[in-house]
């Protein structure tokens, strides 16, 4: 049954990685990169909808979900250490090109995946996962920028109320005009993750890394003109933390790349599952024309 969703763990690199997958093994890959403060349960909904056409793999990254989460002294915990991880177990399961869907922090991810072996993506699906500095919410990332660049003490804390349950919630709620269509379940399961012991310093040590991502957008769009491949935005248009400038951002370097603003927030999954599974299939049926090389 193609549709059925495998929950899976193998080792990368001494690290417990977690990954659900489904589909048949020989199908189109589809990559999905989650965000924080969630995991590859954001994607719960989605991958048995796609797993007919495509062979669907969401991992958990270090540090979330029910991957490892290694303390600060085994694992430095920046972008470029997740990207090691996410291309050890792509390697391991021999996808060698595929497509990508990156949420929030799973954007930096995709965009070093792409950066560092331009030919293995072939289209990109992005759900408020930036790759311009426009779109940047103020409200949300001046604390945070701030902590990164003065990382003291009174910083720290305004940063630390990040993994408050209030905080949380609202990641999930913000912008939605009917919150009664987001599970607790998701809010939950991410207050989970960022519970688990020492994890808070690990998620810090992810703030102050962060500048690293925006260094890395102009060549990120170098690589959009260069590659054109084949982009689509699906976005909340009520998004809190990346607002839909960040998604019309994308036109400037992929002309072709195609837009849609959902009456949403965020976590877009939560509230317009359906609709952004459609986009998808429409997208990637039309813009995928010949076959992906098998795995």
């Amino acid at each position: 049954m193609s549709g059925a969703v495998h929950h899976r763990n193998t080792t990368v690199d001494g690290l417990d990685v977690f990954y659900r997958e489904a589909g048949p093994p020989d199908a189109p890959p589809l990559v999905l990169l989650h965000g924080f403060p969630t995991s590859s349960h954001m994607f719960r909904n989605l991958i048995p909808a796609l797993a007919d056409d495509y062979h669907v793999v969401a991992p958990d990254h270090i540090g979330f979900g029910y991957s490892a989460v290694p303390s600060l002294g085994d694992f430095p915990y920046t972008f470029d250490a997740l990207t090691d991880v996410t291309m050890g177990l792509l390697d391991q399961l021999d996808i060698r090109r595929y497509a990508v869907y990156m949420q929030d922090y799973g954007a930096p991810i995709a965009l070093r995946l792409l950066l560092r072996r331009p030919e293995s993506i072939s289209a990109i699906v992005t759900q408020s996962g930036n790759a311009y500095r426009e779109g940047f919410v103020e409200k949300f990332w001046k604390p945070l920028f701030g902590y990164a660049k003065d990382p003291g003490p009174e910083n720290e804390a305004v940063a630390r109320l990040a993994f408050t349950e209030q905080e949380v919630r609202a990641q999930y709620e913000t912008g939605v005009p009917d919150v009664s269509l987001v599970s607790p379940d998701a809010w939950h399961h991410a207050m989970e993750v960022l519970g688990r012991p020492g994890n808070h310093d690990n998620q810090l040590q992810l703030f102050r890394d962060y500048q690293t991502n925006l260094d890395l957008y102009p060549r990120a769009q170098e690589c959009f003109r260069q590659t054109r491949v084949p982009l689509l935005a699906v976005w909340g248009a009520n998004d809190p933390i990346f607002g839909p400038e960040g998604a019309r951002a994308f036109q400037r370097d992929l002309p072709d790349a195609e837009i849609h603003l959902l009456d949403t927030g965020h976590f877009a999954l939560e509230t317009h599952g359906d609709e952004i599974a459609g986009h998808i299939r429409e997208f990637l049926g039309r813009t995928q024309r010949q076959p992906m090389p098998a795995r």
